[in-house]
């Protein structure tokens, strides 16, 4: 028995460890059927653990509110009911769905009880929890003190592991299966509404997808996805109509390949260092040159420019990187003249910046952003 028990703990941890999205996982829902979570995609998911004795559990209410205002607009919400904290989710899945229903007239998706923790937790949420971790109660708000010193009292390196914490904890999924937060029970689900808006449409969502990406499969971008994104970027606002940029698309590999030469003798240790070294370029295997007017002017619709093609790149599915150090070397390099001269810069401009252009190898998490310096004045 013992040996089983063993047995299937280890094929639950190498079937999770072998899932590389959330469509990998099937789950059943309150009538006992096998759904794949593969049914889900495309849709924005909201998926949470609840229990029907809790006193976070009139969340319910403002879930239905969500699911009623966006489920036309592609929200899911998936309900996962969880009896391990404080045994708050009692009786039958049946019994539960009849008490959502008569309480607080639940439409959205109800699955069977399920662990979210622990031996027998569902490989799902085993997911979920790699990919989103435990950040911590807001200990300003006087719900949030509360849960962590509840929490603490029992373990006080409560904190330190990715568990659920308690009931009505939630993720919120992207369209393409990403795991973009967690919300902790305590956080206003009035607060989560904005992060479901932005995920619902396609504009705010590329926006928020996108990342700085370093690393690159070695495959070159077709030309019509280039000749897409330059003709994204010329079409940016430029003051007065001026359009004060030059544009050159490369997509001679072995021009890249040439002047990472003059780069490599240059730099030879500190590219011996580096073991996966390609090219100059982050290894991007198209790059695109974005030239200015020597006077300085020019520089703010430049970025525009940039900006409009890295949002161009991710909608379709490319990764790219804005490039300052290989603008210095190159225009700073003799040896490196060939690569200027290549490009047929029309005098009185000068190269501003590159960016790496390519299909990413890398799923990058976001970096902070300090929402402290935004204010409103009104």
């Amino acid at each position: 028995m013992k040996k089983t028990f063993f047995l299937v703990l280890t094929l639950t941890a190498v079937l999770s460890a072998a899932a590389q999205s959330i469509y990998d996982y099937q789950v059943k829902n309150a009538d006992g059927q096998t759904v794949s979570m593969a049914d889900y995609r495309g849709r924005v998911l909201l998926i949470v653990n609840t229990a029907t004795k809790c006193g976070f559990t009139p969340q319910y209410k403002e879930l239905e509110e969500l699911y009623e205002r966006y489920h036309a607009e592609g929200l899911e919400i998936l309900d996962f009911p969880c009896n391990q904290f404080g045994q708050q989710a009692p009786g039958s899945i049946q019994e539960i769905r009849q008490f959502c229903t008569a309480n607080y007239g639940t439409q959205f998706a109800q699955m069977d009880k399920i662990d979210v923790n622990g031996p027998q937790a569902a490989p799902l949420y085993t997911f979920l929890k790699e990919k989103r971790g435990f950040g911590g109660f807001d200990t300003t708000d006087q719900r949030g003190k509360m849960m962590d010193d509840m929490m603490r009292k029992r373990d006080a390196d409560y904190d330190k592991n990715a568990d659920i914490k308690w009931n009505f904890t939630k993720f919120l999924v992207s369209r393409d299966g990403r795991v973009i937060r967690r919300y902790e029970p305590t956080e206003p689900v009035a607060g989560i509404e904005q992060d479901i808006q932005m995920e619902l449409n396609p504009v705010l969502s590329n926006m928020m997808a996108r990342r700085s990406v370093r690393k690159y499969l070695d495959k070159p971008v077709e030309h019509d996805k280039l000749a897409i994104i330059a003709r994204c970027g010329i079409n940016a606002p430029s003051g007065m109509n001026r359009q004060p940029w030059v544009v050159r698309v490369v997509e001679d590999q072995r021009l890249i390949a040439d002047v990472t030469e003059v780069y490599r003798q240059a730099n030879a240790e500190q590219v011996k260092r580096d073991q996966g070294f390609k090219n100059m370029f982050r290894n991007a295997p198209n790059i695109i040159c974005v030239c200015t007017p020597t006077d300085g002017s020019g520089q703010l619709d430049a970025g525009l420019l940039g900006e409009n093609m890295m949002l161009a790149a991710q909608a379709m599915g490319l990764g790219t990187c804005c490039l300052g150090g290989p603008v210095r070397f190159i225009t700073g390099n003799p040896q490196a003249k060939f690569f200027l001269d290549r490009l047929d810069i029309p005098q009185g401009y000068q190269l501003c910046y590159i960016l790496a252009v390519g299909y990413p190898d890398e799923q990058p998490e976001a970096k902070p952003r300090d929402a402290e310096k935004v204010k409103f004045v009104k």
